[in-house]
């Protein structure tokens, strides 16, 4: 009767529903990796306490993890752990002397994140200091000399060096958000305590020497975090001296998904104008938020609620169809700022089914066209070479006024009748599987504000 009811529930209301139209055999390209992520696994490794979530991590198939605020979690080896002044501690050193480093917690983060099956996207720099006094977010002394750190880190993660894994790690950032602080930057700095000018100068003088070290490897950043005209004046910069940008990296944390679409294609449009037209664009931070000072804690309730797992589905479906290469959301550490799992019980939330949906298109791997007729859907398709169809359908409102059922009416062209599954997660529901009639190409239900669904069609 249970099942029966929710079936009911879910098929209910069909008068005016929503129109989304597939087109199997219409290829758009590859589905993109919407889903990588910042930060690796929670590894249980203690007898006494043994809070984990590596399994759950690892069946995501999460693609790349940026390794950013990383020192902030204790499990991934705290304040020891990914910054440059935590592998190297004494700046005053040789940078080619392997005594001066240390690795070893690092060693242990980055291989756990290897072995749940996830690249890793390295951060050169350090994490956010938000303490009255700040230690590591300064210039360093000697740009060259920071540069040739990196270069044995490098050397130490791909070739081995100073006994180290060889990860074969193809991304590394310089840096993180130094247009934050731009404007007071002498007051009270968080991720940059110097000149934009300064970072300008460092930045040329680390990316070229890891250039022309490091050929084959992506070299890029600067993990933007608001000021476009600060990052036109880098990008010109960086043209005048001849300098490469293997990728460039950025952030928007928003509650209103065509606000992150715009700053998609102003970025896009930023690289092309300053001569940069085949550089990928990374956006490597982004959650909902809805503001920083009085929303703040409203934002951060709201990131592991049913509104935030539905809008980072919704981000992911609008991305998918525009020019950005790559999504990373912040954070799966564990933080208030992870929706994905619990942070007491590190179990899954509704934001993780987001990520495990996202990962069944990619496993099928190209995505076909597919639109919807409501501005409040987002709606992504994708298909195996052998015809397995999987279509991702998310409803996400960013009015919580808004209480209406929406109907909706999926129409796949060339298909025909049969059973298909969807599994639905909204306010009640994780994932639920739902088995749903196919008359004539043409499915039918119903979804609540904050929802998204993926339907299997199976082989077509």
């Amino acid at each position: 009767m249970r099942r029966l009811l929710i079936i009911i529930a879910f098929l209910s209301c069909f008068a005016a529903g929503a129109q989304v139209i597939v087109s199997p055999d219409s290829v758009v390209g590859p589905i993109k990796p919407m889903n990588a992520v910042n930060n690796g696994p929670a590894v249980a490794d203690s007898k006494e306490q043994t809070r984990g979530n590596f399994y759950e991590y690892k069946v995501l198939n999460i693609p790349y993890a940026r390794t950013h605020d990383s020192n902030y979690n204790s499990g991934y080896g705290g304040p020891h752990t990914v910054d440059i002044s935590a592998i190297f501690p004494d700046f005053d050193r040789d940078p080619d002397d392997p005594s001066a480093y240390d690795f070893t917690n690092t060693d242990a983060y980055l291989e756990s994140i290897v072995a749940a099956g996830t690249q890793v996207f390295f951060r050169l720099g350090e994490s956010i200091e938000h303490t009255v006094k700040q230690y590591n977010i300064f210039p360093p002394k000697d740009y060259l000399k920071w540069a040739r750190i990196c270069e044995h880190i490098i050397r130490h993660y791909n070739e081995g060096w100073a006994d180290g894994p060889r990860l074969g790690i193809k991304y590394w950032e310089i840096w993180n958000e130094p247009d934050l602080d731009y404007e007071d930057w002498k007051t009270k700095p968080h991720t940059w305590g110097g000149t934009a000018e300064q970072f300008y100068d460092f930045y040329e003088v680390a990316a070229a020497y890891l250039d022309k070290t490091f050929p084959d490897l992506m070299i890029g950043g600067p993990a933007l975090c608001w000021m476009e005209d600060w990052a036109d004046t880098f990008l010109k910069r960086l043209k005048k001296k001849n300098v490469g940008l293997d990728f460039f990296s950025w952030h928007i944390y928003e509650r209103r998904v065509d606000e992150v679409v715009g700053k998609v294609r102003r970025i896009r449009a930023l690289l092309d104008k300053n001569g940069f037209e085949g550089v990928p664009s990374f956006l490597n931070e982004w959650n909902y938020i809805k503001g920083w000072t009085d929303e703040y804690v409203y934002s951060l309730s709201e990131i592991a609620s049913i509104k935030g797992a539905a809008y980072t589905s919704a981000v992911m479906s609008a991305c998918q169809n525009e020019p950005v290469d790559m999504l990373m959301y912040y954070d799966f550490r564990p933080s208030a700022f992870n929706g994905a799992f619990d942070q007491t019980t590190y179990r899954p939330t509704k934001t993780y089914y987001s990520f495990y949906a996202w990962d069944k298109l990619v496993q099928l791997g190209t995505q076909v066209k597919a639109t919807a007729d409501d501005k409040e859907l987002y709606v992504t398709a994708a298909r195996s070479g052998d015809g397995h169809l999987r279509v991702l359908l998310t409803r996400y409102t960013e009015d919580r006024n808004v209480t209406k059922v929406r109907p909706f009416q999926i129409k796949v062209e060339g298909a025909g009748d049969g059973i298909v599954y969807a599994y639905l997660t909204d306010s009640t529901r994780s994932f639920t599987e739902i088995p749903l009639e196919m008359k004539g190409g043409v499915v039918e239900g119903a979804m609540d504000p904050d929802a998204f669904v993926l339907i299997d069609f199976g082989r077509l």
